[in-house]
């Protein structure tokens, strides 16, 4: 069992309001990595991070609602920020806030953003981060009293959960001991799916892969190629005028989806641009998930 890297009380922690646990996302050595020790970077304002960079040391921070509200459901969260940053409080912990209000627990990533100072292999330290992730969890799952455990990711999130989602039969962080790596469900939000030429956000692909990606890894990192019968049943919201992630990217996978008769919904809108729904409300925005949830019974 992990031991909690800071323990707060319910309405106290500095970091967010409802979080329960901070924890290291390894309880060993974290795998893959360098001796090089990179210095962290966050902005934090009214006492609450907005954003890292540099994450060399992947945590899980533990949002549990009340045992009487308890879903029984729960959902791993990866911020988006181009392989570059994370939006920890836009795209994770008031994520995390709204779903818990929904008797939902939630779980945000802090991973390890691709860098060759910290990485002996850049392009698998996230996933090999999200693997861990699930694994934790799903570790946890009597004591948080989970039956069901989803992804969410935003933009790169997007990319690192949908990468998740169809390559988790490969395990990246050793012998998992029979816990299945493969999440009940996904929510993608504007994803960067691809990282083919025409497709890939070129800033995510370059800080994942490198300048210049050899084909084989862009082939492996391409999730839309990747989709088959058994990939987890999708959510994915996405603009028509998104001018930083593409929409043929959630296209793409939908279509991938579609084609192998996993369940997806799709809910496009006309305008907003990228980040959209940092401008709105989270109640808002989320209750069409909710529903969704709901009608799968994962609710």
């Amino acid at each position: 069992m992990l031991k909690p890297l800071a323990t707060a009380l319910l309405l106290a922690a500095p970091l967010c309001s409802v979080a329960q646990q901070i924890l290291p996302l390894y309880p060993g050595p974290v795998p893959n990595a360098t001796s090089y020790q990179m210095k962290e970077i966050s902005v934090v304002k009214d006492g609450r991070v907005q954003y890292y960079q540099k994450v060399s040391r992947p945590t899980l921070t533990v949002f549990l609602p009340p045992k009487e509200k308890n879903a029984r459901t729960g959902v791993v969260i990866f911020p988006g920020g181009g392989y570059v940053s994370e939006s920890y409080e836009g795209e994770g912990v008031k994520i995390a806030e709204t779903f818990v209000r929904q008797g939902i627990a939630a779980f945000v990533v802090k991973y390890r953003l691709p860098s060759d100072s910290i990485m002996v292999d850049k392009s698998i330290g996230p996933l090999q981060d999200a693997q861990q992730a699930i694994r934790t969890v799903r570790e946890n799952a009597g004591k948080w009293g989970l039956d069901r455990i989803g992804i969410m990711g935003f933009s790169a999130g997007g990319h690192l959960a949908s990468t998740l989602a169809t390559h988790y039969r490969e395990s990246l962080i050793g012998d998992v001991a029979g816990i299945s790596l493969r999440p009940d469900f996904q929510i993608l939000i504007y994803p960067v799916i691809s990282m083919s030429e025409t497709l890939s956000h070129k800033g995510s692909r370059t800080a994942l892969l490198g300048q210049k990606p050899a084909p084989e890894l862009i082939e492996r990192f391409s999730n839309e190629w990747h989709v088959n019968h058994d990939t987890p049943p999708a959510y994915i919201t996405h603009t028509g005028d998104d001018r930083v992630v593409d929409v043929d990217n959630t296209l793409a996978f939908y279509e991938a989806l579609r084609h192998h008769h996993v369940p997806a919904e799709v809910h496009l809108y006309p305008k907003g641009d990228h980040g959209f729904v940092l401008k709105l409300p989270t109640d808002e925005w989320m209750q069409p998930i909710f529903l969704w949830m709901r009608t799968n019974k994962w609710l």
